[in-house]
């Protein structure tokens, strides 16, 4: 699923206009940016959170080339936990 389909299957369960959805949507996606450059976490209870994690520098290989070592780059980077309602929405799923 896109953006795109996520905001149609939205604005159809819920009625409320397609803009505004997008509008909501795109506040939701800026606010929790934001919040990460702040170094915070944004926790929807039972959903999950969202995290800002940084990963050190350290040594590499090349995989075009493997016997060349190369240096990766400190960064940091987004990462999100899934919370116990979505964990055990999809343990019940039938596969």
């Amino acid at each position: 699923m896109n953006k795109a389909s996520l905001i149609d299957k939205i604005t159809e369960k819920t009625g409320v206009e397609r803009r505004l959805v997008l509008q909501v949507l795109d506040a939701f996606e800026a606010t929790v940016i934001e919040r990460l450059k702040a170094g915070d976490e944004v926790t929807l209870t039972g959903f999950g959170t969202f995290i800002a994690k940084f990963r050190s520098a350290r040594g590499g290989v090349n995989p075009q080339k493997p016997a060349e070592r190369i240096s990766v780059p400190a960064v940091t980077v987004p990462k999100f936990r899934a919370g116990k309602t979505l964990k055990d929405a999809l343990k019940h799923k039938a596969v």
